[in-house]
């Protein structure tokens, strides 16, 4: 015989399992363990949109995090452009200084002419030199930043390597917008000499006002230019773009984040200036003081000349070197920043941490589907 189970509207337990059920308990608030936890910090800074304090504080911290890769890469880099200035600049002044005067007076024109000349062609060595080497530099620090905000701790010469194989693209967009930005000061200074040169009075002060309003108008514009397209570095050697996609992709992650990104821009150089300036100022009037006090009458003024040159080389490259280091750090930072802003970064990098943790082989996470791997 059949009997139906009849159970109670309110009994928690169901009949059929008798004495063995167990009721649910009713809810009583969060468990321990499983209220809000503050989202995680694998490395450099926890995944989550980044504030302005964590962003230039985490700007500084990636020279103590890593120094040997990080300010040792600065240090080599900003040595290197340095010693090459001065030696290349420096002999060839050198040697026009001495042709001149060794030239006939009725040559003297004609030489000094031809001198200066060849000094400004030298001036291209250590000119494409910088160009190069920052583009090496600034790869170097995105990729750390990179790798340092998902807990990876690597070597100078890992961080070489990598930014070695996206070196020509971001090579190719430091020159591009350093020659747009040369362009347009020598179309201004063009202007105001053409005007200065052929219209008297009327044509100075128009000279005057297109150099003040022009040059206004030329710094808005690469304030603008250089915000928008903050992001490109990065986007070359993280995602693997081109110079053109990365212009057009930066264009897109700086929309609506346009004023945020400029005033962290201009901080973090107004601070980096500040602390040079504090390190290297009281260096400067040292070597001043010192120089009149030593040698009042100028008698080893060139000895003086050189002892000052190597005295602020060694104060100089390293200053250059932490600045550089955080400047780059601070846009790679930005990006970083608005990706998770606007397209959940921070939970693919989560994810990545979490899955690298249980040993499994996961893409890079900075690669937007679609992008080839570098």
């Amino acid at each position: 015989m059949v009997t139906d189970h009849w159970q109670a509207p309110d009994s928690p337990v169901p009949p059929q399992y008798g004495e063995f059920a167990t009721p649910t308990p009713s809810y009583q608030g969060p468990r321990p363990g499983h209220g809000w936890a503050p989202p995680p910090k694998p490395g450099l800074i926890p995944l989550r949109p980044i504030g302005l304090g964590t962003l230039l504080g985490a700007s500084f911290q990636v020279l103590r995090r890593n120094p040997k890769a990080t300010f040792g890469s600065g240090l080599i880099i900003q040595a290197a452009i340095m010693l090459v200035t001065v030696l290349v600049v420096g002999l060839v002044t050198l040697w026009a200084f001495d042709r001149i005067d060794s030239a006939p007076l009725d040559q003297q024109d004609a030489v000094a002419a031809g001198s200066v000349l060849t000094g400004v062609l030298s001036a291209i060595i250590p000119l494409a030199l910088t160009v190069i080497a920052s583009a090496l530099l600034q790869a170097i620090i995105v990729v750390e930043v990179a790798r340092a905000t998902l807990g990876e701790k690597q070597r100078l010469s890992a961080l070489w390597r990598r930014a070695a194989t996206r070196l020509w693209p971001l090579a190719l967009w430091t020159l591009l917008i350093t020659g747009a930005l040369l362009l347009g000061v020598a179309v201004v200074a063009g202007i105001v000499v053409l005007l200065v040169a052929v219209g008297g009075v009327a044509g100075i002060v128009a000279g005057v006002l297109v150099g003040v309003f022009g040059g206004l108008l030329l710094a808005a514009a690469s304030f603008y230019f250089y915000t928008k397209t903050s992001v490109v570095p990065s986007l070359i050697v993280l995602e693997n773009l081109g110079v053109r996609a990365s212009v057009i992709r930066s264009w897109s992650l700086t929309r609506g984040y346009f004023w945020r990104t400029l005033g962290v821009l201009l901080l973090v150089t107004l601070i980096v200036q500040v602390i040079s300036q504090v390190v290297s100022l009281p260096v400067s009037l040292v070597l001043g003081f010192g120089t009149v006090l030593v040698d009042p009458n100028g008698v080893f003024a060139f000895e003086s000349s050189i002892v000052t040159l190597v005295v602020t080389l060694i104060v100089a490259i390293p200053i250059a070197a932490v600045a550089a280091v955080v400047q780059s750090a601070a846009v790679a930072l930005i990006y970083l920043d608005l990706r998770m802003r606007k397209e959940g970064l921070d939970l693919e990098l989560a994810r990545y941490v979490e899955s690298a943790a249980q040993g499994f082989d996961v893409p890079d996470p900075y690669l937007v589907t679609g992008h080839p791997a570098p």
